[in-house]
């Protein structure tokens, strides 16, 4: 069984959208994270533009999918900038700088940082919602769903 950060690598991979350059990917990653088969099987099996235009559906045009973990803790309210704020300080503390146009509380980016530094605590402070955020993929019945099953099989489980 891969590490936990191969797993949070590619699920990083799996949870950007799927241009070109991740279809080119998805044999790797299939190979890499098992836990991630069902939603990289479903992706090398889907047409490309069929692919892109549920990637939109579901992350793009549904706030109730978000992957800006900011949302999931603060909702609409201000705090939301100060919470992806935090995200970029945490980076930066550990030497790394996002470079591109997305969020520092992107999930993908929230991913990728606990690959290359093995710190989750990022991961684990959202673990809430991480939780409401794979109940609403499963509900609404995505492959991407698989994926936020396997990250949070990762975590330590939610205290109540």
């Amino acid at each position: 069984m891969p590490s936990d950060a191969v797993l949070h690598q590619a699920a990083a991979l799996c949870l950007t959208y799927p241009d070109d350059g991740f279809r080119a990917r998805v044999p790797l990653l299939r190979e890499a994270a098992p836990q991630l088969r069902e939603f990289t099987d479903h992706a090398a099996l889907t047409p490309a533009r069929e692919l892109e235009a549920h990637y939109v559906q579901v992350f793009d045009r549904d706030n109730r999918h978000s992957l800006r973990l900011s949302r999931w803790q603060d909702g609409a309210t201000r705090r939301r900038g100060m919470t992806s704020a935090r995200f970029g300080d945490v980076y930066r503390a550990a030497g790394m700088e996002l470079t591109g146009e997305q969020p520092p509380d992107f999930l993908p980016a929230v991913l990728e940082f606990a690959a290359r530094t093995g710190d989750t605590d990022l991961l684990t402070e959202h673990r809430a919602g991480l939780e409401r955020l794979r109940t609403a993929l499963n509900d609404y019945g995505t492959p991407y769903a698989s994926v936020l099953n396997a990250v949070c099989a990762t975590l330590p489980r939610v205290r109540r």
